[in-house]
């Protein structure tokens, strides 16, 4: 006998039922769950001046940093051989954009020109209490030489200062070169305007207590001739070596 073709039966209505809402359910979830992914809100970005890393990269065994001023464009090349700890801490903050914007409010013709304190209130409160440790003093204070500023042992943070002439003397003060300027000295960095002379109490110039509190607010309000960066990059680096 020759089998007989049937088309498959057809479900009873409450099994179509509830075949039809299994769909619906199943396409509305996936539904959701696909718009939710859509609309997943990305992870926060996070800012390396007001939550910096806890321990720091090594930095290059050179490298150069442009400084766009107002006055012109002048380079440093930073050598960590001279300040290892110096050196990393310079790295991070430049190519984190830390001296962007940063003014040099305290300029001394024939003596130093300074900058490193940030802005913005909230990043100076950050950073003033991320000090480091000293390195050795290797090179000496001469003209062109570019060192941290501190406020006694085991304190720098961000500021640096330009030797506008041989300060040989703060050698023995632990001041230690991190690095020298190679292209601009007397063109850019002698240029900058030093107008106003030096902070309390010695002088008149910029507070660098109210600098910290106030940030650029202060300093454009009070000091608009201070001149100042207006971005600073590594435009070079050494390999970076692997010790073992």
């Amino acid at each position: 006998m020759t089998p007989r073709l049937t088309a498959p039966a057809r479900p009873p209505r409450r099994a179509a039922a509830l075949l039809a809402l299994a769909a619906t359910v199943l396409a509305t979830a996936f539904a959701a769950a696909c718009g939710g992914a859509a609309r997943r809100p990305a992870a926060a970005k996070r800012d390396p001046l007001l939550q910096p890393d806890p321990v720091l990269a090594t930095a290059p065994d050179t490298f150069a940093v442009r400084f766009e001023t107002t006055q012109g464009a002048f380079t440093v090349q930073f050598i960590r051989s001279w300040a290892p700890r110096g050196a990393d801490r310079a790295y991070y903050l430049v190519r984190s954009g830390f001296y962007d914007s940063t003014r040099f409010f305290r300029v001394l013709p024939r003596f130093v020109a300074q900058f490193g304190a940030h802005g913005n209130p909230a990043v100076n409160k950050v950073w003033e209490a991320r000090t480091f440790p000293d390195d050795p003093v290797r090179q000496s204070n001469v003209r062109g030489m570019v060192s941290f500023a501190t406020a006694g042992p085991n304190t720098r943070t961000t500021q640096l200062f330009v030797n506008l002439a041989g300060n040989a003397r703060l050698d023995r003060l632990g001041f230690a070169p991190v690095g020298r300027v190679t292209e601009g000295l007397a063109r850019v960095v002698d240029s900058l305007y030093s107008g106003y002379g030096e902070g309390p109490p010695r002088g008149k110039g910029p507070d660098q207590d109210k600098l910290a509190a106030q940030g650029n607010i202060y300093l454009q309000r009070d000091f608009p001739r201070l001149d100042y960066i207006r971005t600073a990059r590594v435009v070079s680096e050494s390999v970076r070596r692997t010790v073992r």
